[in-house]
This record gives C-alpha cells, sequence and structure tokens, in this order.
C-alpha cells in the first residue's frame, strides 16, 4: 500500500498554494457573481505568504509541519477564509501526529477532521453550498479506494468527485457564507470554494504522477 512522507505532503501543500496564487482572478470572478468578490484575491494573498516563508518551516514531523502552514495561513488568509482554511491544516496536521508517513486511509481521516473543524469554526453544514460539499466527496473516494495500489487512480476518482460536487451544488441556494446574502440568486451560481476544491484536485492529479 502506498504511503506518502513529509517531502510529499510539502509537494501537496505547495501545490495548494501554487492552484491558489494562479486562480486569484478566477476565484474572485466566481464569487463577483453572487459574493463580494475577495474569495480569490484572500486566498492567493495568503498563500503567497506561505510560500514565501518556505524555508522557515518546522520540518521535524508531518504534524509540525502542518501546524506552521496553518498558522501562516490563519494569520494571513484574509475574511472568513483565513480562520477556516487555517482550522482545516490544523486540524488535519493533529491527525497526523506521530506518524512519519501517511496512508489514503490517514489522508481521509485527516481530511474528515478538517471537515469537522471548517463546520465547527464557520457553523456550515452538508447541503449548505460551501467547500464542505467539496471536500466531503473527496474523504468519501479516499476512504472507500484506501486500500488501492493505484493512488494516482484513487486521486483521478477524487478529482472526479470533486469536479461532479461542483455542478451537483451549482443550483443549490447557499445556506452560508457571502453568497447566502443573496439567498435565491446564488442558485445557478458555482460556489467559489467548492470550485476551488476542484481545481486544487486536478493539480494534484500532477503531483501524484511524479
Amino acid at each position: 500500500m502506498k504511503t506518502f512522507d513529509l517531502h510529499d505532503v510539502e509537494a501537496v501543500v505547495k501545490s495548494i498554494a501554487n492552484t491558489a496564487i494562479a486562480n486569484e482572478k478566477y476565484f474572485s470572478d466566481l464569487d463577483a457573481a453572487a459574493g463580494d468578490a475577495d474569495f480569490g484575491v484572500s486566498l492567493a494573498t495568503g498563500f503567497k505568504v506561505v510560500l514565501d516563508k518556505w524555508e522557515e518551516y518546522d520540518r521535524s514531523s508531518i504534524n509540525a509541519f502542518l501546524l506552521k502552514v496553518s498558522m501562516v495561513i490563519t494569520g494571513n488568509v484574509g475574511g472568513s477564509s483565513g480562520p477556516l482554511w487555517g482550522t482545516a491544516f490544523m486540524r488535519a496536521g493533529i491527525k497526523a501526529k506521530g506518524k512519519e508517513e501517511i496512508s489514503l486511509l490517514d489522508v481521509a481521516s485527516m481530511m474528515r477532521s478538517a471537515i469537522e473543524g471548517i463546520m465547527a469554526r464557520g457553523g456550515a453544514k452538508v447541503g449548505d453550498k460551501t467547500l464542505i460539499d467539496g471536500l466531503i466527496p473527496v474523504a468519501e473516494v479516499f476512504e472507500q479506494h484506501a486500500q488501492d495500489k493505484d493512488h494516482t487512480g484513487v486521486i483521478a476518482m477524487a478529482t472526479k468527485a470533486a469536479e461532479d460536487a461542483v455542478e451537483t451544488t451549482k443550483d443549490w441556494v447557499a445556506k452560508r457564507g457571502r453568497q447566502s446574502f443573496t439567498g435565491e440568486r446564488s442558485a445557478g451560481t458555482p460556489d467559489p470554494g467548492i470550485v476551488a476544491i476542484a481545481t486544487i484536485m486536478k493539480n494534484l492529479e500532477t503531483v501524484g504522477q511524479e
């Protein structure tokens, strides 16, 4: 069974950061449809700091590395995104404590803990049309295929699940976040957080093949 070490975790975090930065305008344009148009800017600004401080992180363990990344995200990603994304990395890091390598099942467990943290911090629940509706299908794929030997195939299936979530949730009415302020007008527009998860997963397919 394939396992992932600190080097792999670093590659994933760097890919997430690069995705956020490269899609700053795209994510903000999506947010403009029914939000306040700052999601992409907030995410990109914070992840630029993540990369700026890249050499300063504690690399004594996966746990320590993710907790340091969490602190930087929380302090530098603006709006509500900072606490939510920072909490996600913190909860994932806590789940990795004591592990020098992690399996796909560990990844699923880390994601589940991150989702629980986001829900507790932001008050969102399943069906509210937030990024957790994009994260849960991904976690489910990792759980269902944790024993698969072809980890690149699992990542591809998780990406497909995230992309499907964008379409599935597009016509929902947002019940949390800035988009919820527009009421029925949020129906028919994709949630930028859910799109961000799908975009991140698509780029992680490339990382998984390296």
